[in-house]
């Protein structure tokens, strides 16, 4: 039987597929540690009147922010159990923040995850991101069910064998 390389496909195979096309988990116990960072945005369209609403604290589910913020870092540290295959990363650092752009009109969200392991950190970012513009969604959609989730994208990640990647 066809065994693919416990972490690296090398270009042979895929890394999630044992060699009869089963799914497993990757063995990362053999790679090394070092600094991962990954850092992702995405953005939210809304109206102008919703965006007027989110900054003057006006959304009766409350402070349209501080939740998502925190939204989106507890999914970062639950990535594991919503996304298949993900490894556990305890001890991942997450930060959050939130931006109103009136060019959009709407607001930007920016995730990044840190840790020091052996596997990267650009899943959480990704998770992060997501579940803190659908917090951003839920909380105001009373007012705006128009709203428009978009450019969900990894902006960089350092770290590991493949080192830094930056988007364009």
């Amino acid at each position: 039987m066809a065994t693919p390389k416990d972490h690296d496909s090398g270009g042979q195979g895929l890394t999630h597929m044992d060699g009869e096309g089963n799914p497993r988990m990757v063995n990362v116990s053999d790679k090394a540690t070092s600094a991962r960072t990954a850092v992702a945005e995405g953005r939210i369209r809304m109206s102008s009147d919703t965006l007027d609403a989110i900054r003057g604290g006006e959304v009766h589910k409350g402070d349209v922010l501080q939740v998502a913020r925190l939204a989106g870092i507890m999914a970062g540290k639950r990535t594991a159990d919503l996304i298949p295959l993900c490894h556990m990363l305890p001890g991942a650092s997450i930060t959050v923040d939130l931006d109103f752009d009136e060019a959009l009109p709407g607001i930007v969200l920016q995730a990044e995850a840190r840790i020091t392991g052996q596997t990267g950190v650009e899943m959480e970012a990704l998770t992060a991101v997501s579940v803190g513009l659908l917090t951003v969604y839920d909380m105001a959609k009373s007012l705006d069910r128009g709203m428009v989730i978009e450019g969900i994208r990894l902006l960089r990640k350092d770290g590991g064998k493949s080192g830094t990647w930056t988007a364009d």
